[in-house]
């Protein structure tokens, strides 16, 4: 009989749907209502290290008495308040961990590996059942090399993996010279899972005003395109567990991250867009999918379309786009 469970960095999972980090996921009655319609797991809402550093700061104002000014981040403290976010964090991911079944990952959507990594050993002890790590150096720095913030990183990984018993996996963007190089440094790093992709503010421009008129929030479902190639790419060449996630709109596209390779995906637009039952309809499509094709489990199908062979996987994929491309009409 077909069933959904499956395992992700080390995670007994009853489903391979995760509800990624979001405001979907940042009270505990929210996450109740998350387990009630399916989710595998849950993915907390980060914490951003500008905060924690922040209140780090703040507390040692109190302590001195010497003003400090955290200039970057002036703009977000005046429309949130701000007090003891760290103790708020640790009680959130204690709470929902006394209030669900399903495994609880905290966030921590990071820059740098400086002083506030202290904080994983924290949410472990909170009761996190793992450790999410957000790589989320903007493309649009240029003041410190590619090599220097790759480092930076690697090292960030290698340290939080070491102070936790936790499984720490990592989501990052696709802004590496060669991405393909860094999944492999990144999965040996200790980090149990790799998240592909994470998705940045990419403003939009109102040409009647002539101003920044916000952001794309909300993935669309042709993103799924750049999780999809990285997934088949890399998943049959490293002993890391992938999770697919932006673009991930309906059963379909889950379905081919797992073929890809994708050992869960995480989604969290689909759900603004759509509401909480889409979860429900992804389970169901993807349990009668299994059942037409005589699949059992998702190990069965998981990975079946990945790359495998070749030593070079750039020749072999510019061969399959010149097919493609070399006889397409519109």
């Amino acid at each position: 009989m077909a069933n959904l469970s499956t395992h992700y960095a080390g995670l007994a999972l009853a489903s391979p749907i995760i509800a990624a980090s979001s405001g979907l996921t940042e009270t505990v009655e929210n996450v109740i209502e998350l387990e009630k319609v399916g989710v595998g797991a849950v993915v907390l809402k980060s914490i951003f290290e500008e905060e924690i550093l922040m209140e780090m700061e703040q507390i040692k104002q109190q302590m001195t008495g010497k003003p400090y000014v955290f200039p970057e981040t002036m703009d977000y403290m005046d429309d949130e308040p701000h007090e003891d976010l760290i103790r708020k964090y640790l009680r959130l991911i204690s709470e929902a961990k006394s209030a669900v079944k399903i495994p609880i990952i905290a966030s921590i959507n990071c820059i740098s590996n400086q002083k506030w990594t202290y904080l994983a050993s924290e949410i472990e002890k909170a009761g996190a059942d793992a450790i999410e790590l957000n790589l989320f150096s903007l493309p649009s720095e240029n003041e410190m090399p590619a090599s220097e913030i790759e480092e930076m990183y690697l090292t960030l990984v290698n340290k939080v993996c070491k102070q936790v018993n936790i499984p720490v996996t990592i989501k990052i963007s696709h802004y590496y010279t060669a991405l393909g190089q860094m999944i492999k440094k990144f999965s040996k790093t200790g980090t149990k899972g790799i998240v592909l992709f994470n998705r940045y503010y990419s403003p939009d421009i109102d040409i009647n005003s002539e101003e920044i008129s916000g952001s794309f929030v909300l993935s669309s479902p042709n993103e799924i395109a750049l999780p999809l190639r990285w997934i088949g790419l890399m998943s049959g060449n490293v002993k890391t567990d992938f999770a697919a996630t932006t673009g991930i709109h309906s059963s379909k596209s889950a379905i081919k991250a797992i073929l890809a390779g994708a050992t869960v995906v995480q989604i969290a637009s689909v759900i603004y867009k759509e509401g909480l039952s889409v979860v429900n309809e992804f389970n169901s499509d993807i349990l009668n999918w299994m059942k037409e094709k005589d699949y059992e489990c998702i190990s069965d199908f998981k990975g079946k379309l990945c790359f495998k062979g070749a030593d070079n996987p750039a020749s072999w994929e510019r061969v399959q786009f010149m097919k493609e491309f070399r006889h397409f009409v519109k």
